[in-house]
């Protein structure tokens, strides 16, 4: 093997041409690439990939998960899934009397805890 003689750059968009033709490097090494010559990403309006690859059971599983996650977040914050007010808010509505007076009271109590 012969070594070269003299120098070569390597540009930005050299750089981020090759990364955009080539399938074979971890998103490890793609990063530090992109991050060692300045390369950024492709586009900031291009879609973000998926974890699950190519994988279509993979894909499922982590829809099931997803779907889990945002069920438990909803019931942890109150809200429903149209994105209505929380439930602590529906309910202090609800248990009002009618009353202006009543309800000045009650709203100073709650501002004292």
């Amino acid at each position: 093997m012969e070594r070269k003689v003299g120098s070569s750059t390597v540009t930005t968009k050299e750089v981020k041409a090759a990364l955009e033709k080539t399938r074979t490097l971890t998103s490890e090494e793609e990063k530090v690439l992109r991050m060692r010559h300045g390369a950024g990403a492709p586009s900031t309006k291009a879609p973000l990939p998926r974890a699950a690859g190519n994988n279509e059971e993979l894909a499922d599983e982590l829809l099931v998960i997803e779907m889990q996650l945002m069920k438990a977040m909803r019931e942890r914050t109150g809200q429903t899934k149209s994105g209505s007010k929380p439930k602590v808010a529906a309910a202090r509505a609800a248990e009002s009397s009618g009353n202006p007076a009543k309800d000045k009271i009650v709203r100073a109590l709650r501002k004292k805890k």
